[in-house]
């Protein structure tokens, strides 16, 4: 079952009309399983059509290759995804590195010829290596089979540390992306998430910096927080404090 803000942005990222929304809620929230989900779900769907159907950029390899693992399992672990969507990591490989031609239990394709083949429904990358996606000739492959309305979502994770020069690259880049594919103004909805990037009271500035990076609209529903509930919510009428702290042994009168 999920949290309320897991629910509220499968409401807004699920279907065919996805809208582009921040996630700010903090670590071990299941920010991944938020956009995870209606990302997979959409593939599902358009299984069989070739192309890039969704890219997910993280600021370090580290994070990258961890959600990698978490991804290739929930599609291992699910008979209707497995065998029907793909998902590839393309990053910095140094020399004699073990790559994988197909999804595993456990891993994402990451033999880099093989992606330029037959590209992946779902790439994860970082920025700096996707700048390179773009312009090495040999890496044209990987857009080829992508239509003006193959790319449907393009997710980046922490979008709190691409501040200041770093994010005018991100968004010079995330506009040369969607000129490659010839998306439709609009139609790539996009996601940002993080632990820190602010909560409510943040909202206007929030969304403004969203907008500035991905060149697309969110509209003023887009910031998702958290929903906490209280001590008293959570034990109910009946619990015991002891110094402000909550003791959940209920009382038997």
């Amino acid at each position: 079952p999920p949290y309320v803000h897991q629910e509220k942005a499968f409401l807004r990222l699920g279907g065919e009309e996805g809208r582009s929304t921040l996630i700010a809620t903090g670590t071990g929230s299941g920010k991944t399983e938020c956009f995870l989900y209606p990302l997979l779900d959409y593939c599902y769907r358009h299984r069989g059509e070739p192309g890039i159907k969704a890219i997910l950029i993280y600021p370090m390899n580290a994070l990258a290759v961890n959600q990698a693992t978490r991804i290739a399992q929930t599609i291992f672990n699910s008979p209707g995804l497995r065998g029907n969507v793909t998902a590839g990591l393309f990053v910095g490989m140094g020399p004699g590195a073990k790559t994988t031609p197909l999804m595993a239990q456990d891993m994402v394709v990451t033999h880099q010829e093989v992606m330029r083949n037959s590209p992946p429904d779902i790439l994860l990358t970082n920025y700096k290596m996707l700048d390179y996606l773009l312009i090495r000739p040999k890496d044209y492959g990987l857009w080829k089979k992508n239509s003006p309305h193959t790319l449907k979502y393009l997710v980046v994770d922490e979008l709190h540390t691409f501040d200041g020069a770093q994010g005018t690259d991100l968004a010079c880049l995330l506009r040369r992306l969607k000129a490659r594919v010839k998306a439709p103004e609009g139609y790539v909805c996009c996601v940002g998430t993080s632990a820190t990037l602010g909560g409510k009271d943040d909202s206007d500035a929030l969304l403004e910096f969203a907008q500035h990076i991905f060149a697309e609209p969110f509209d003023n529903q887009a910031l998702i927080t958290e929903s906490r509930q209280s001590p008293a919510e959570f034990f109910g009428s009946e619990y015991i404090t002891h110094g402000g702290v909550v003791d959940p042994r209920f009382h038997d009168a």
